[in-house]
């Protein structure tokens, strides 16, 4: 039972390493890291985004003020 613990313990520590590490060279040369955080950054700026049809409804504009048609 305790060679069987020791085995498995080795294998999950071998599939843990496995993954990228962050300072590995990633796309366009930026490291892995810098791609994740310009990935989450462009979804943020995607997801506050206006709408397509929010400029086609127009936004109202507002009426000058007494004082300023005054002028």
């Amino acid at each position: 039972m305790m060679m069987r613990t020791i085995v498995l313990s080795g294998v999950l520590l071998l599939l843990a390493a496995c993954g990228e590490r962050d300072t590995d060279p990633g796309p366009g040369g930026v490291t892995v890291g810098e791609a994740r955080a310009l990935d989450e950054a462009a979804e943020m700026i995607e997801a506050r985004r206006l709408p397509d049809d929010a400029l086609a409804t127009g936004i109202p504009t507002p009426s000058p003020s007494p004082a300023a048609a005054a002028e």
